[in-house]
């Protein structure tokens, strides 16, 4: 009991949790989902071990419940430490106010979280000089050499212009960041996967207009938990500024806000821009707030997790890695979003031949887990078929494992498909799914120069889907910018998975918008 006072003298916080009493009702897919998460939050926080004081009010009032109701709160318990991998380790009750109050210890023998960040911004506004400063812990030389951990193909370094999706990995071991000295080598990237309690994938997107699609792509198509906008403190909030952060909340993705190149501006400037950033964010009924300290950017990554409009500022310098601790930071305390509910499915982002290998196939994995050996569908092919393949291998950052879980980006070995065959937006699915070529979708125009009619043909892009589409009906005559309506859409030239409920962006030229598919056929 002594040990339950001093807990409940300190309070709730990093690894201690307080619960009066957990009934089946919290069994409920969503309750059930947000104390997953709690819980793998609380021991990452340990290290490996979490402590449920039960019995107990949210204030750390004693409280006592019954026999029954403790029995209950411990399945409910075991439940949620099955769901996340872990157990319950030890059970200590204690009989007060005619009633029972106990200390439950969790642990987990390798607790790994794994959280995707997309990057995404104007050109030239240090979106992959910030990653590989923050992976590296090295200051940049005010030219971008820390870039080059990021942008690999010949072109991209040649004119210091990403032109297309990069991975870099970021890791923490108790609490502590895992550093790279050279972000390009397999063997420190697997090290860090191996090594991490928890780890923090960047998608690092393009910031060049005409690339537009490949920063829909990245954002749309990896299972992205936030989205991280960079604004540059010379520069400000340009109109690609805008763009992705529209498409970020179109996906309905927190936001956090990083401005750099703080070094090159007076304090006018820095707070010239800072005016630009928060009224950018009010139009779109976010609440902007700078952090000033790790202690700040803790409180932040609490309440981000419960209030999506909330949006937190780093005031940052790649020279001087002013804020750099701020935002190590908030990335450790900010949880997964997305848990392994479903069945297993992963929409195709990159295919490659590997000698020796054979055909292997990348992207995020969006529900379920996958393990090496497992019987899969791979598809849909132009007849809309699917195929029964084999995951021959798994690859996390060039780290072999066994399982993949949602929100990994992996790269699988598949046998029983050849590298031609496959395209960027088929899905591996552990059921056979359902081949779409009509579906309709509720959209909403941002902007179009003249008016929507029938027969208009944009690109559409949902998750690594980018293919053309007709609208073959409307519930309207015509569509004119900020206007609501219901669409009936054609696949143009290939068939593909898509499901109630998928959000996408639309755009043909300047020209986009958003929408959800209501129905497909």
């Amino acid at each position: 009991m002594e040990k339950i006072l001093k807990l409940l003298e300190r309070g709730e916080g990093e690894n201690v949790e307080f619960k009066e009493f957990l009934g089946n009702f919290h069994l409920k897919e969503g309750r059930f989902r947000q104390l997953a998460c709690q819980m793998n939050h609380r021991i990452i926080m340990g290290k490996g071990v979490a402590l449920y004081v039960v019995g107990v009010s949210d204030s750390g009032e004693i409280k006592g419940i019954d026999e029954n109701k403790f029995s209950e709160t411990i399945e409910v318990l075991k439940k949620l430490a099955t769901e996340i991998e872990a157990e319950v380790s030890s059970v200590e009750r204690h009989e007060v106010n005619g009633g029972y109050v106990g200390l439950v210890e969790i642990r987990k023998t390798k607790a790994k979280e794994h959280i995707l960040v997309g990057t995404a911004g104007h050109v030239d506004h240090g979106k992959s000089t910030l990653v590989g400063c923050l992976i590296t812990g090295k200051p940049d030389d005010g030219d971008g050499a820390t870039r080059v951990y990021l942008d690999v193909l010949k072109h991209e370094i040649e004119r210091g212009l990403s032109a297309e999706i990069s991975f870099a990995v970021f890791g923490y071991k108790d609490g502590k960041v895992l550093r790279m000295k050279n972000p390009l080598s397999k063997a420190e990237k697997a090290m860090v996967v191996e090594t991490a309690d928890k780890l923090v994938s960047f998608v690092d997107t393009v910031g060049h207009e005409p690339w537009l699609r490949t920063t829909i792509r990245g954002l749309l198509g990896q299972k992205v938990d936030y989205g991280l906008l960079v604004v540059a403190a010379n520069d400000g909030v340009m109109r690609t500024t805008k763009e992705h952060l529209g498409i970020m909340l179109a996906m309905d993705l927190p936001v956090i806000v990083a401005v750099t190149k703080a070094d090159m501006v007076d304090d006018a400037r820095l707070s010239e821009v800072l005016q630009e950033i928060s009224a950018t964010l009010r139009r779109v009924g976010r609440v902007p707030t700078v952090l000033k300290s790790r202690h700040d950017a803790r409180k932040a990554a609490e309440m981000v997790k419960s209030n999506k409009l909330l949006v937190p500022v780093v005031i940052t310098s790649a020279v001087t890695l002013e804020g750099y601790d701020i935002l190590e930071e908030i990335f450790l305390h900010l949880p997964k979003r997305y848990t392994a509910d479903e069945d297993f499915l992963m929409y195709i982002d990159k295919i490659y031949s590997v000698t020796g290998v054979g055909t292997v196939v990348s992207g995020s994995v969006k529900s379920g887990e996958l393990a090496e050996g497992d019987e899969v569908y791979i598809g849909p092919f132009q007849d809309g078929s699917f195929r029964r393949v084999r995951i021959q291998s798994i690859e996390m950052h060039h780290y072999r494992i066994d399982r993949a879980k949602a929100g990994d980006i992996i790269g699988a070995a598949v046998k029983g498909v050849r590298y031609d065959e496959l395209r960027r937006g088929m899905v591996i699915s552990r059921k056979e799914p359902r081949a779409v070529w009509e579906f309709d979708a509720e959209i909403y125009v941002f902007t179009h120069p003249t008016l929507i009619s029938v027969g208009y043909e944009p690109v559409m892009h949902v998750e690594t889907i980018s293919e053309t589409v007709t609208f073959v009906e409307m519930d309207k005559e015509y569509l004119k910018p900020g206007d609501r309506g219901i669409v009936r859409m054609k696949f143009k030239y290939h068939p593909h998975f898509v499901y109630e409920g998928q959000k996408f962006i639309f755009r043909e030229g300047r020209s986009k918008g958003m929408g959800e598919i209501i129905r497909v056929f």
